[in-house]
């Protein structure tokens, strides 16, 4: 990626798109602080990307994720709230002495998201969506101010991800959310703006998706000619304005 230029504002809901290889979960790795840029500067609430962990809550794509592993619910929320140390940024804290207070707020983080219910079941009991949610509970344990997704809805139904994205339009309303998505028809309706990713950013600040920002996106060759076009009847939406 190169020429990057973004505002992330308080408060906003900024969808991430673009064609694989673009460089969407790069720039979400550049803002964890996980990879230093080659050239620029990258500024997380004032302070440098890779001192900034502990503002940002993070949930990547679930593609890794152990389902057998032997550990409930309500540990692998509290494990949002490991830190690492002060002398060495290699070594983590370990688990908090007062483990009666960390269950209960793993408890609530559960209500919070209905997955209360399950809070001693593993990780392999769960659907996608479940485990999706399960996963932004371990990120909001930190009381982030900014929650980065990673095509959360990959593994989830096209119910699951409207009752998803509603649960996500609920938490911004105290939290800042930057979502990697390729569901846009879902996405037009719930976030307030469009970050256009591929090598380049475009920011667009409405949640308009158009067929011009899809050619720019998804380019394709002459010989491949394959014109974008954008239909979309019924209320409500917010793909296109008159049509």
């Amino acid at each position: 990626i190169q020429n990057v230029n973004l505002t992330v504002r308080h408060c906003d809901f900024i969808a991430m798109i673009g064609p694989n290889g673009g460089g969407k979960t790069t720039l979400l790795k550049l803002i964890l602080g996980l990879l230093r840029p080659a050239r620029g500067q990258i500024s997380v609430m004032g302070l440098p990307a890779n001192q900034a962990s502990h503002l940002i809550g993070y949930v990547p794509q679930d593609i890794h994720l152990n389902q057998n592993f032997p550990i409930t619910i309500t540990d692998i929320v509290r494990m949002g709230k490991l830190k690492p140390s002060k002398f060495k940024r290699t070594r983590w804290t370990r688990w908090h002495r007062n483990t009666a207070k960390e269950r209960r707020d793993a408890f609530e983080l559960l209500e919070q998201l209905e997955m209360a219910a399950y809070a001693n079941c593993k990780i392999s009991e769960l659907s996608g969506g479940q485990r999706q949610r399960v996963l932004i509970a371990r990120a909001l344990a930190a009381q982030p101010q900014l929650l980065l997704l990673d095509e959360p809805t990959a593994s989830i139904d096209a119910k699951g991800q409207t009752d998803f994205f509603r649960l996500l339009k609920e938490l911004n309303k105290a939290i800042t959310i930057l979502v990697v998505s390729h569901d846009l028809l879902v996405i037009s309706t719930y976030v307030k703006s469009v970050a256009c990713v591929n090598k380049n950013l475009h920011y667009h600040g409405q949640a308009e998706i158009t067929g011009e920002m899809l050619e720019t996106m998804y380019p394709c060759t002459e010989e491949d000619f394959c014109p974008v076009e954008l239909i979309a009847h019924g209320l409500p939406h917010r793909v296109l304005q008159d049509h």
